[in-house]
């Protein structure tokens, strides 16, 4: 057996409760069926103990209420209210947007946001987006704004007027609008299209080889160094020694390091002079 649809509520529960009470001899429990609302919220409005005071709503006037209907539920405290006509649905009406009360002081902020970054978008869709008039926009952007002093553009979606897909979906139509669409670049000849992987791995090998060839400058400025010290050495013991030699004389031979045999370059300069004084006689 299918169930009874159960009966829709007044348009304004607590306000219709708030009237039966003071304008009917319904008890507490046939205002609560009928209004949808708990039995102890009924008693508190009752009492005058609700925390928000409401002004009745006579549901007899609104249609939502027969007289009839009244008089049958005060002969019998088991009788339940019947809905003589239901309400009808509220809907949206085309429009700006809803913004609650204590958001309404940060549209301006909002609204210059978007006209400094994004200038493409009409005012009519900030209006839509913002939910503003196009006189108050007008004023932003002009600056005669009564309190353009105080204005601060902040991010909308920040500030709670909006979503970010709604501001995405905005912005995105008013580019394509305006032209202004930005495409993905094709890949331009000759550009470099490698991986991270792969260049970072060349970035490793450049370095390697960096270090390679620092690493073969700095055995050159040693040899050198060890030349320059041979050639003093030599120019002390007062022997005139070619630059050749000399280095020859500080760099031994492979040979020589391997046997451990190998003179210094100071043992060459003081052998130096005993070969020239055999070479005269």
């Amino acid at each position: 057996m299918a169930q009874a649809k159960p009966q829709p509520t007044p348009l304004m529960p607590h306000a219709t409760a708030t009237w039966l009470v003071d304008h009917t001899g319904l008890s507490f429990e046939q205002i609560a069926e009928f209004c949808g609302l708990h039995l102890l919220e009924v008693q508190a409005m009752a009492d005058d103990l609700a925390g928000s005071k409401y002004t009745g709503r006579d549901p007899v006037h609104a249609g939502e209420l027969t007289l009839e209907e009244i008089e049958k539920g005060q002969a019998d405290e088991n009788y339940s209210l019947k809905m003589h006509k239901a309400p009808v649905e509220v809907t949206r009406t085309k429009g700006p947007r809803y913004t609650p009360v204590s958001k309404r002081q940060d549209k301006p902020d909002g609204i210059a946001w978007i006209l400094r970054n994004h200038p493409e978008v009409s005012d009519a869709q900030i209006s839509k987006l913002i939910g503003t008039t196009r006189n108050t926009i007008g004023a932003i952007r002009e600056r005669t704004h009564w309190n353009i002093q105080n204005i601060q553009p902040k991010d909308p979606v920040t500030l709670g007027l909006c979503s970010q897909r709604e501001l995405d979906a905005v912005v995105a139509k008013a580019a394509k609008r305006a032209g202004i669409t930005e495409e993905a670049p094709e890949a331009v000849e000759g550009a470099d299209q490698r991986s991270d992987k792969d260049k970072l791995i060349e970035e490793l090998q450049a370095e390697r080889e960096e270090n390679a060839k620092a690493a073969a400058r700095a055995a050159q400025e040693a040899e050198a160094e060890a030349w320059l010290a041979a050639k003093r050495e030599a120019e002390e013991s007062g022997v005139a020694v070619e630059p050749n030699e000399a280095f020859a004389a500080a760099t031994p031979a492979p040979s020589e390091i391997d046997d451990g045999a190998g003179e210094t370059a100071q043992d060459a300069a003081e052998s130096a002079p005993e070969d020239e004084d055999a070479d005269k006689e």
